[in-house]
């Protein structure tokens, strides 16, 4: 639901409550969104850091893990141009 600064500002028990029950609850100020109240449930799920995972296990775990792939670089310079 969407509440203005004054309705929410009056209502902060509803806005906390309808947050909680209902989810995300945003607040506009001269008509523009400026705000969100979450609940604390829904703050700490998304404010949860993730694990950062090393490349090469990202790799492993991919759909394409088990192609093979060659990582040599080509000693192909090009062809010669004159300027």
């Amino acid at each position: 639901m969407t509440w203005t600064f004054q309705d929410a500002k009056a209502r902060l028990s509803e806005v906390a409550r309808r947050a909680r029950s209902e989810g995300p609850q945003r607040v506009t100020v001269r008509g523009r969104a400026a705000l969100v109240v979450l609940s604390e449930e829904d703050f700490t799920r998304l404010s949860r850091r993730r694990r950062l995972r090393p490349l090469a296990e990202l790799y492993r775990a991919s759909p394409v893990a088990g192609i093979p792939f060659d990582v040599r670089r080509s000693r192909d310079t090009g062809r010669k141009v004159s300027l």
